[in-house]
């Protein structure tokens, strides 16, 4: 299975028609349509569905396109890191990331980095634990950061400098907004948006053993998406202060919990993990701005 038939597989999946993804890949047709019948009599599968002017994946289409989107990334992320060792002054890196307001001091230490070292470059991609995990155990980003403790035998870490309050968003106009805090009591029979990582965790923690008075009529990874269900009246959104806008002119309020809860933020790296010169400027930046 070679890189080439990869990144093939991968321009077919995304323009679906076998014409346009041959002029973008500057080859013939018949030379693609033979590469991807050489992919699919390797691995035994059909990956295709052929329609008259375009193709749909197969369910081993979707699995595969995943796992081709990983490879690819990881190896452009090889070749940049070895084209870059011997470049101190500028490069790539890679982060993954949870939502938080704590995102903050990793971007001022970026902004104040950039100003000795231009050249860097600086590649985000969202999402929970479980995605940013992935991605950084396969080598595709070099940094994750966690709305969770980490594997302290797998992982060095970097603590941010504060915490992320938990509370409610909900319609500044609903009962519930007139309170100033929020307890499990308040929240009992509602229906309850949350991230699912928040919910089984954080959440889980807080209510001990009354979680069974709370009930999750959504999860969202996206604490947007999740307010504009509230905005629809649909429920209440558990999530960390400062992530919806919750101005005057919003129509929504934020009501932090009671008893309080809060999650550390954390910047991990693999152990014994090799970085590019810029990488690890980068990373001794990080040291010291996390420690005001």
């Amino acid at each position: 299975m070679e890189l080439r038939t990869m990144r093939y597989f991968l321009a077919v999946a995304r323009e679906e028609n076998m014409t346009r993804a041959a002029e973008l890949l500057h080859v013939t047709q018949p030379t693609l349509s033979k590469q991807l019948k050489v992919l699919e009599d390797e691995l035994g599968k059909k990956l295709f569905t052929r329609h008259s002017f375009s193709i749909q994946l197969t369910e081993e289409g979707i699995l595969l396109r995943k796992r081709a989107e990983d490879l690819v990334k990881m190896a452009d992320k090889i070749t940049t890191e070895f084209l870059a060792m011997d470049d101190t002054l500028g490069g790539d890196v890679y982060f993954g990331m949870a939502e938080s307001y704590q995102i903050r001091y990793l971007a001022a230490a970026i902004r104040k980095f950039k100003d000795t070292y231009p050249d860097l470059h600086y590649h985000i991609t969202s999402g929970d634990t479980e995605q940013v995990i992935e991605k950084l155990d396969k080598g595709v980003i070099d940094f994750a950061v966690l709305a969770q403790e980490p594997n302290f035998a797998k992982y060095h870490y970097l603590t941010f400098p504060a915490a992320d309050l938990w509370g409610v968003v909900m319609p500044k106009d609903c009962k519930l907004a007139k309170k100033n805090a929020i307890n499990v009591d308040d929240l009992s029979g509602l229906p309850l948006f949350c991230s699912e990582q928040g919910w089984n965790h954080d959440i889980s923690k807080w209510c001990g053993n009354r979680m069974d008075k709370l009930r999750l009529e959504g999860s969202f990874r996206l604490s947007y998406n999740g307010s504009l269900f509230v905005r629809e009246r649909l429920g209440y959104l558990l999530t960390f202060e400062y992530l919806i806008d919750t101005g005057p002119d919003s129509g929504l309020v934020f009501r932090p919990l009671t008893p309080k809860l809060e999650t550390k933020i954390y910047l991990i790296w693999k152990k014994y993990q090799v970085f590019t010169p810029i990488a690890e400027r980068l990373l001794e930046k990080m040291k010291v701005e996390f420690l005001v």
